[in-house]
């Protein structure tokens, strides 16, 4: 997976799933284009129309409580967000992040704020804040993870290894 690069949208601690995607529409479309309109809308009106693709969610802690649907992470994705990054994440969104094939990255985010241009390298484990000439390390997310978000998500990898899960190629032929 190569370097990631966009602009930071920044929210604060404890972002529930239904601020991402409103209870509102979950049940009225399954169409995540439709639906990526509607990102965070209730907490910041027109969000969908600011972020260009690939740009950054900057959230403080706890980002994704609440509902487990993997509506939430898919919207993102579909809005075109090329990762979250927050200080903490619910534990079952960060799964689903991964599992739709949206990088997550946990740092501290406190000195990040809206705008600032992100790099973004998930393999490595390194966040560099280019507006700020600042460079924060985190753990680098599991093989098994990375495996999964190269290949664009758990179904895509499945699909990719003949129905079952592989770390590498040399398991296929086991």
């Amino acid at each position: 997976m190569n370097k990631l690069k966009g602009a930071a949208h920044t929210f604060g601690d404890n972002l529930n799933t239904d601020y991402i995607i409103s209870g509102k529409y979950k049940f009225k479309t399954l169409d995540m284009d439709e639906l990526a309109r509607h990102t965070m809308e209730d907490i910041r009106p027109g969000f969908y129309d600011e972020i260009a693709d690939g740009d950054f969610v900057v959230a403080g802690e706890n980002f994704g409580a609440g509902s487990s649907r993997e509506q939430a992470p898919l919207v993102l994705k579909a809005a075109g967000v090329g990762a979250v990054v927050a200080k903490s994440f619910a534990r079952i969104f960060y799964r689903n992040c991964i599992n739709v094939g949206l990088p997550v990255v946990e740092v501290d985010t406190s000195g990040i704020e809206e705008g600032d241009v992100l790099e973004i390298d998930v393999e490595n484990g390194v966040v560099r804040n280019v507006t700020k000439g600042m460079t924060l390390e985190t753990n680098p997310l599991p093989e098994v993870m990375m495996k999964i978000l190269t290949d664009g998500g758990l179904a895509a990898h499945i699909k990719k290894n003949g129905g079952c899960f592989a770390l590498d190629d040399e398991e296929q032929s086991e």
